[in-house]
């Protein structure tokens, strides 16, 4: 319950921290942004033109359109064009941020009043020093001391004019937006890439299915976030531009059925019926089987296949939606589990629909917000894993220390509490195993009580068995790991004790038959006392418990014959050792 309500307390943290963090987005970096601080969209500021052929470089058209949407240029030229009003450069050296898509070639042209021009250029698969986290470039226009009137961008073969997003920022903005993006990035990355090491670990510790698809889709997730946030392009400069935008739209299509194959094994078949999750798998394979000529797609229907996938992607997340919920109501403790995990994803999805994340997190728009979803969908399943795990490891130590009990007390004797006849012997073997590799002496003593018949004939069997308790209790207090103390049957008791030999032995033997004659058992048999005989058998050259135990028991018989009470020593038997097994010894006995 204590660890249970830390866990909990973390995630109350984590949510507060999440809603912080979409305030901020939606306030500060979402609120309008200022002058200097622009998204272009066409016809405001924005206008556009296209040429269905690459244009030759220097080449400009005449018209420029700034109504509807631009059709006609994925193998072509398309270009914009951003009038500034004059002055808007005074607060601070604009740059221009683009996100990057598929395309071949980008030029950036900034004219200033003077009519001088400035151009930058990039082309996919060597974007220079332009690439910035966030799967952005940044275009800086050269300060001047007139002002910047325009801005002209040319794409050459682009894929789709709806995925382009541009924004004007001051240089010290851009600076400053660069770094915090990084930061979250980073941030997701990390708490992502803990999330699917620590799945894969328990997938390969528990066999389970559900961790190992877990693990897999995290791992996705890490991949396409390093991706989209050109953070590759470290070790990778080549794969700048439409390969890595491919890459991006091939793992976002890969990362929906990870997800969903993760939640849809954790749930048991029981709590789900079976056309609801074949329904759900067949769209998540429409999903994957969508997403690849999209990826592979540098022209042609890439909206409309984007908008057929979107629709898609959407059913399959309601599908996992409603899997959830009727394992919910079925009893599934998974599914609550998984419940917590979905909310904030589909919150997330669901939220963008409604509000436009494109310049929110200092551009990260909509992909931060995935990002940041993944991560604590990650984060929630993980501790739900290691909650089930701590359940279950548990309950199997619960059983453990239950099973070691029940052996402990199949090997105890009921009454008396020492070890019985199974024990004692399950137990000697180490004792004599030891003793034989230092060359140790060994002895075996059987007790018996003197006249026991008589007790139990005179004042009741339950008055015996209060002596046979009284009489293990003085011995018990001998036993360690040198000296194993059992009741072997009836009024019989056994030590078996290591590194005592001779004189030693003797006042050992006589020490214990004095302490069960002095023990007083009190009016229950008329303050009678009660005495043993003791019988015992030593050895030095390693023979067997059956060979010590025929000797101690000859023994015995002789210290009854001579009257009882008294211990009698039998020396070892060299002459004549024993070799047999000790498990043949319970026969014998």
């Amino acid at each position: 319950m204590v660890r249970e309500s830390v866990v909990l307390r973390l995630f109350r943290k984590i949510l507060i921290v999440w809603c912080a963090i979409v305030s901020l987005g939606a306030g500060a970096f979402g609120g309008p942004a200022p002058a200097f601080a622009d998204v272009l969209r066409v016809g405001r500021p924005l206008c556009y033109a296209v040429s269905r052929t690459v244009a030759k470089d220097g080449g400009s058209p005449l018209v420029f359109l700034c109504a509807g949407q631009p059709e006609g240029y994925q193998k072509g030229t398309l270009w914009f064009r951003a009038m500034l009003p004059l002055g808007a450069d005074r607060r601070d050296d604009l740059s221009l941020i683009v996100h990057s898509s598929r395309f071949d070639r980008l030029l950036v042209t900034f004219s200033y009043a003077d009519r001088a021009v400035e151009r930058q250029d990039v082309r996919s698969g060597d974007f220079g020093t332009h690439w910035r986290a966030g799967g952005q470039l940044a275009f800086r226009a050269p300060h001047r001391d007139v002002p910047l009137t325009g801005v002209t961008i040319r794409f050459d073969k682009v894929a789709s004019a709806h995925l382009l997003r541009m924004r004007l920022v001051g240089r010290g903005e851009e600076s400053t937006q660069t770094a915090g993006l990084a930061a979250l990035i980073g941030a997701a990355l990390v708490l992502l890439l803990a999330g699917a090491i620590y799945n894969a670990s328990l997938a390969l510790a528990l066999r389970r299915q559900f961790s190992a698809w877990q693990a897999a889709w995290a791992i996705c997730m890490v991949a396409w976030g390093a991706c989209w946030s050109q953070l590759h392009l470290l070790f990778l400069p080549a794969m700048a531009g439409a390969v890595s935008a491919q890459i991006c739209t091939f793992l976002s299509c890969l990362a929906i059925p990870l997800a969903t194959l993760s939640a849809i094994t954790a749930l048991e078949e029981r709590y789900v019926s079976r056309w609801l999750r074949r329904a759900t798998l067949w769209l998540t394979a429409g999903v994957f089987v969508l997403g690849i000529p999209l990826s592979l797609m540098r022209s042609g229907p890439i909206d409309t296949l984007g908008g057929v996938l979107s629709v898609v992607v959407l059913a399959n997340l309601v599908a996992v939606a409603f899997c959830i919920g009727q394992a919910w109501r079925r009893g599934s403790s998974d599914a609550r589990s998984y419940a917590g995990a979905w909310a904030v994803p589909m919150l997330v999805l669901a939220s963008t629909s409604f509000f436009d994340a494109d310049a929110m997190f200092w551009g990260g728009g909509s992909q931060i917000l995935v990002l940041f979803a993944a991560a604590w969908q990650t984060l929630w399943l993980s501790a739900a894993a290691s909650r089930s795990h701590g359940r279950l490891r548990a309950e199997r130590d619960m059983a453990r220390r239950a099973e070691g009990q029940a052996q402990e007390l199949a090997r105890r004797d009921a009454l008396t509490g020492l070890l019985n006849r199974r024990g004692f012997i399950e137990r000697i073997g180490t004792v004599l195993d030891t003793s034989r590799d230092r060359g140790e002496a060994v002895a075996l003593l059987l007790i018996d009580v003197d006249w026991f018949k008589s007790i139990n004939d005179a004042y009741g069997h339950e008055a015996g068995d209060v002596v046979l308790a009284a009489i293990a209790r003085c011995i018990a207090h001998h036993e360690c790991p040198s000296c194993i103390v059992a009741r072997l049957g009836g009024e019989e008791f056994a030590v078996m004790v290591a590194g005592l030999d001779g004189a030693e032995l003797m006042r050992f033997a006589e020490g214990l038959r004095q302490q069960v004659r002095d023990c007083e058992h009190g009016d229950l048999i008329d303050n009678r006392n009660v005495t043993v005989s003791i019988g015992i058998a030593e050895t030095i050259t390693g023979a067997d418990f059956r060979a010590l135990y025929r000797l101690a028991d000859e023994a015995l018989y002789e210290a009854k014959r001579n009257g009882r009470d008294r211990v009698v020593i039998r020396p070892p038997d060299a002459a004549n050792p024993c070799t047999d097994d000790l498990d043949q010894v319970a026969v014998g006995l």
